[in-house]
């Protein structure tokens, strides 16, 4: 015999699976000036820093994103660590907490708020002419690498592996 409960019909209908499959809490994305993003990439230790700058409206950074995430697993046990650097506007801090959760980012993922790009952006690399997705690669506080434009997992895994000797 089958009672009536609301707590069972809640419990097992698809409206309360659906809402399970939801996560509701966003990971918050801290805002850093140009100077301690420095200070968290550029460390004088043996492991090499894959930073790459995006944003969540950049099609391409998007697309490109999963070689980050297979390379941080791949490389793991040989101190590589990947750093997100999020270029949308500060305004904008909810919309990439969102996408954090959503795309279930376990790395580091940074908002920056540098003020004037073309200040930071020599900083960084006097070549890149400031297009993303863009990424540089640092390692005992030397920058070893810089790239404008996307990956493939190929070439991803190859200049962390050159970068690694």
């Amino acid at each position: 015999m089958y009672i009536y409960s609301p707590m069972k019909v809640l419990k097992y209908s698809p409206f309360y699976l659906l809402l399970l499959s939801f996560n509701f809490t966003t990971k918050p994305v801290p805002k850093v000036n140009y100077e301690q993003l420095e200070s968290i990439c550029r460390k004088n230790n043996d492991t090499l820093y894959i930073v790459n700058y995006w944003a969540t409206w950049c099609k391409p950074c998007v697309g490109e994103m999963p070689c980050f995430f297979d390379a941080a697993k791949k490389f793991k046990a040989q101190k590589v660590k990947v750093v997100f650097v999020s270029l949308n506007a500060l305004k904008e801090s909810a919309l990439v907490e969102k996408f954090i959760t959503n795309k279930k980012i376990e790395q580091d993922v940074f908002l920056l708020n540098a003020g004037n790009p073309n200040v930071w952006i020599d900083k960084v690399d006097p070549v890149w002419g400031g297009s993303i997705p863009a990424t540089v690669m640092y390692k005992q506080k030397e920058k070893l690498f810089f790239k404008e434009g996307e990956f493939t997992q190929a070439e991803l895994d190859s200049i962390i592996n050159l970068k690694l000797k």
